[in-house]
């Protein structure tokens, strides 16, 4: 008798499991699409000036002179550092071409004290990136991390793969 009981009801509860379902994948779409559509953050005090000033020198001076003066604000970078990060990118121009422009990527702000800003860096040849790295100690901003490469198109490809893993 047990048995028959379950069986009559088995279809439903088949049916409303999907419904169940169905509605968590709908919400979480619409999640999703929120979460996409949403605003970028408001530029950081301070910060979006030490940026906008890189990027001027970088395109009217060359890499040296824009990473020397976002550095002037780190005192523990040390010269023979800051030489490897100017001719890592540097060498890297030389094959990418001429630059062009630049696109903001993403923000994240991870507290009040250290922030991040990747961008899109357009040259003729490819696309590079420029991640930038803010650390705030006591009361001013610093660069704290500078990071280029030229692997954001493996990188979104990459993003778009369907992997099955069970």
């Amino acid at each position: 008798m047990r048995y028959t009981y379950f069986k009559a009801f088995k279809p439903l509860f088949f049916i409303v499991s999907a419904l169940v379902f169905t509605g968590n994948v709908a919400s979480a779409q619409t999640q999703a699409a929120a979460a996409t559509a949403a605003p970028a953050a408001a530029p950081v005090t301070g910060v979006q000036t030490f940026i906008d000033k890189f990027f001027k020198e970088y395109d009217k001076q060359g890499t040296a002179r824009a990473v020397i003066d976002i550095f002037k604000s780190n005192k523990q970078m040390d010269s023979t550092r800051l030489t490897g990060i100017i001719v890592k990118i540097d060498s890297m121009r030389s094959v990418i071409g001429k630059y062009l422009g630049k696109d903001l990527i993403m923000q994240r702000k991870a507290s009040n004290s250290l922030v991040l800003y990747s961008y899109l860096l357009k040259h003729e040849g490819q696309p590079a990136r420029m991640t930038f790295m803010f650390y705030k100690p006591k009361n001013e901003w610093e660069i704290y991390r500078l990071y280029f490469d030229v692997d954001v198109d493996g990188e979104l490809a990459e993003s778009s793969r369907v992997t099955g893993k069970p």
